[in-house]
């Protein structure tokens, strides 16, 4: 007899720890079995988050294929541009300039897949956030303090603050790499 979606061993293809961290306080049991996949730029930020978060997912589907897995890509769009993760710190506060004092979105793909990749179902989910106006040494003193190398947009919302974050329209846990509400919902379709 073959589980439904939704009752089989849930497998975050990422090696997040705020993804986990965000798992783990919904209370969710799951595995860790990283994907390793390089990020591509598909187009749109639509098309790239969500073939991304495919291609992850799919990865370790082939190697899990009893299992949920859960693969996910998030992204700042801004300007008409991908600010994914930044190469180095120069990057980083190039990135933070940019965005300082202005309004950016958060795109994540987010596809889960079961059967060995057979089956997939995915879902893209986009949150503005506002950024406070800094000066240049406190965007410094601000990449300093958050290690913003391994975060797109270089920046990190969930120990922000209210240091750059002014507000945020939607999930804030989307922001963070994972919108959970979003999830929840999905799962929850997938059990029916």
């Amino acid at each position: 007899m073959t589980l439904p979606p939704a009752e089989r061993p849930l497998v975050l293809a990422s090696a997040s720890p705020r993804r986990r961290d965000l798992l783990r306080e919904y209370r969710y049991t799951f595995e860790v079995v990283p994907a390793d996949v390089e990020e591509i730029n598909l187009g749109t930020p639509h098309e790239t988050v969500l073939g991304n978060a495919q291609r992850k997912a799919l990865a370790i589907a082939r190697l899990r294929p009893d299992a949920l897995v859960l693969g996910v890509d998030t992204e700042v769009w801004f300007g008409g541009r991908v600010f994914g993760k930044p190469a180095d710190l120069d990057d980083a506060f190039r990135m933070l300039r940019e965005l300082n004092g202005k309004t950016h979105e958060v795109y994540s793909g987010v596809c889960l897949t079961w059967n060995g990749g057979e089956r997939d179902h995915g879902f893209v989910e986009i949150t503005r956030v506002h950024f406070h106006s800094r000066t240049d040494a406190e965007l410094r003193a601000y990449l300093a303090r958050i290690s913003p190398l391994d975060k797109a947009g270089a920046y990190a919302a969930q120990d922000d603050h209210g240091e750059m974050v002014a507000q945020v329209e939607g999930s804030f846990s989307n922001v963070i790499g994972l919108p959970m509400e979003a999830l929840a919902r999905e799962l929850s379709t997938l059990g029916e």
